[in-house]
């Protein structure tokens, strides 16, 4: 990776958003459960896996328990990691091959037979960074999954939620790296130092060049050295347009929130069995902004 961006290319794959989040688990009734009360809704599942697809407005969540799936969490046997991202972008092919050019390593395929084999390439720890295009109303579920009978096919956001970004733990002293590697391959740029969403002010901020979602990069605390902390995605931040109305919808469904009072900037769920939590941020959800 040293070929730097070219200007005239801001958004050399075309990305448009974060297509969907998938989990690994070894506790999908559980998982299924904290996304029902996050105002999620099981819509389809996968024809040969134990795969379920949840949706709310724009979102899609996959909750991965298939047992191929599951060295992922050889070191947790209760545990759900973050698994995987797909990007949406303009040609998920030519976005592939250009991630590969650039010095991604290429995931080998785990399509079935007669199953949709997405492209992707290694991310973070053991996760995945998948490329999926979408012609006309065509889209990846139509192949793999099978609607849930009598469920909602459209479900209406909570509160106006939606993708905001991911948190990416990496090593000490990674952030550099790991900047090139979001920044060459597909077109991410660092925010200026000091510029925060949400309640976390750490790491490093990177914009999607679609301007939709960002990730961070948090490394280790400082004085952390006997902290087991290992390279992966590690929470998904929601974007809502008000906090406190937010955080009142989702308690109300059950979500446990970590302050009493919510700041304006965001609100950061407790850390629920399995280690899954979420950050809420302020964000209007057009073209990325945030307060």
């Amino acid at each position: 990776m040293n070929q730097p961006q070219s200007p005239a290319e801001p958004n050399p794959l075309g990305i448009d958003g974060i297509e969907f989040i998938e989990y690994a688990t070894t506790q999908p009734q559980a998982l299924g459960a904290l996304l029902e009360s996050l105002g999620f809704a099981a819509i389809a599942r996968h024809r040969s896996r134990e795969v379920t697809l949840y949706a709310q407005g724009g979102m899609n969540v996959i909750v991965n328990a298939d047992p191929r799936t599951m060295p992922l969490l050889d070191t947790e046997p209760q545990a759900t990691v973050i698994g995987a991202i797909a990007l949406r972008v303009r040609d998920a092919d030519a976005a592939y091959r250009r991630a590969v050019d650039m010095g991604a390593w290429p995931i080998p395929t785990r399509a079935g037979v007669m199953e949709l084999n997405i492209p992707g390439v290694h991310c973070a720890g053991d996760s995945i960074l998948y490329f999926v295009d979408r012609v006309g109303d065509f889209s990846i579920y139509d192949v793999d999954f099978k609607p849930i009978p009598n469920a909602p096919q459209q479900v209406p956001a909570i509160a106006g939620l939606h993708f905001f970004g991911v948190v990416q733990a990496i090593g000490a002293g990674r952030a550099p790296e790991w900047t090139d590697f979001y920044r060459q391959m597909l077109g991410f740029q660092p925010l200026a130092e000091g510029t925060w969403f949400g309640v976390v002010p750490k790491g490093t901020l990177l914009e999607s060049p679609c301007r939709r979602f960002y990730l961070q990069l948090v490394e280790p605390p400082e004085g952390a050295g006997g902290l087991q902390w290992e390279e992966q995605m590690i929470r998904v931040g929601l974007g809502v347009p008000d906090v406190a109305a937010a955080v009142q919808a989702l308690r109300e469904r059950g979500i446990v929130f970590l302050d009493r009072e919510p700041s304006q900037r965001g609100a950061l769920t407790q850390l629920y069995k399995g280690g899954v939590s979420f950050e809420l941020v302020a964000s209007q959800g057009k073209e990325g902004a945030a307060q």
